[in-house]
């Protein structure tokens, strides 16, 4: 996979705040890969997200999408129709009385012809599962199912990145599901390179890469097999693990030789029945 996304030694100060909130971060993306970043309230991550497609641009350093600098400012159209961004309300996000005109939204802003809309939001639609309901309400429908339209509606933008801010901080635990199972299957069926931040860890159980961030830093970088089985180190920043990496840390503190890296229940279970035998 190529490089679509590339931080060069990034710091980044509010105004307001003597604290720099970006130390020195340097970061490569794959393009089609779906990268997790976790991270406490305050960590750094949603400045990170926001400095993708250039709602912020480094104090120092430089931040390069698909090759352009995000500080050119005659290129900021170019890095938003590359950088789609998701936010945390998806009511803030909605502008129309109807599903399929509110996902038409930006690509007429474009000046997309409008046949060429109509496919884009049909195939968005379908793509988020919510074709069958676009002619609703969008005050209507739930959180998870809001969410999802206003996923589509960056879709329709047709970019070759989403960032999602943090998509299900307002959501119920099956709007969690609804928007994280959307996301992965863009990334997974249409190639689309996603990037997630959470500061939930079982949202990260599927990326390809978990970026842990702690004080504007980069602590941790790995599968989220191998930043899990960190254990100790989570623990230091504030962070949990899965419930079954939990209970092979706590067994292998016990006395069973047993790997970490099991993040689902039937891995797990295979591995904590294969040290029994073993004794």
């Amino acid at each position: 996979m190529s490089e679509i996304i590339r931080f060069e030694n990034v710091h980044y100060r509010y105004p307001e705040n003597d604290r720099e909130s970006l130390v020195g971060v340097d970061l490569s993306i794959q393009e089609g890969s779906f990268v997790a970043v976790l991270g406490h309230n305050g960590s750094g991550k949603s400045t990170l997200a926001k400095h993708m497609n250039a709602i912020l641009v480094p104090t120092e350093g430089r931040v390069l999408v698909n090759g352009v600098d995000t500080a050119e400012e005659d290129k900021l159209l170019t890095v938003r129709q590359t950088v789609g961004m998701v936010f945390q309300n998806p009511d803030n996000q909605i502008v129309a009385n109807v599903v399929e005109e509110d996902v038409a939204f930006a690509p007429e802003n474009l000046g997309v012809p409008s046949e060429e809309i109509r496919h884009r939001v049909d195939e968005a639609l379908k793509q988020v599962g919510m074709y069958e309901l676009r002619q609703h309400a969008p005050h209507l429908l739930s959180g998870g199912q809001k969410q999802r339209v206003a996923i589509a509606g960056v879709i329709a933008m047709q970019p070759r990145i989403v960032v999602l801010d943090e998509p299900t901080a307002m959501l119920d635990p099956q709007g969690c599901k609804e928007v994280v199972s959307t996301v992965s299957r863009l990334c997974r069926e249409q190639g689309m390179t996603v990037v997630l931040i959470t500061h939930h860890m079982e949202e990260c159980v599927g990326a390809d890469r978990l970026i842990v961030m702690s004080e504007g830093r980069i602590v941790i970088d790995g599968t989220p097999a191998s930043v899990f089985s960190q254990v100790e180190l989570m623990q230091r920043e504030g962070l949990d693990v899965p419930e079954t990496t939990r209970l092979l840390y706590d067994l292998s503190k016990h006395g069973c030789a047993l790997p970490l890296d099991r993040l689902d229940v039937e891995s797990c279970a295979d591995a904590v029945a294969q040290a029994l035998a073993a004794q």
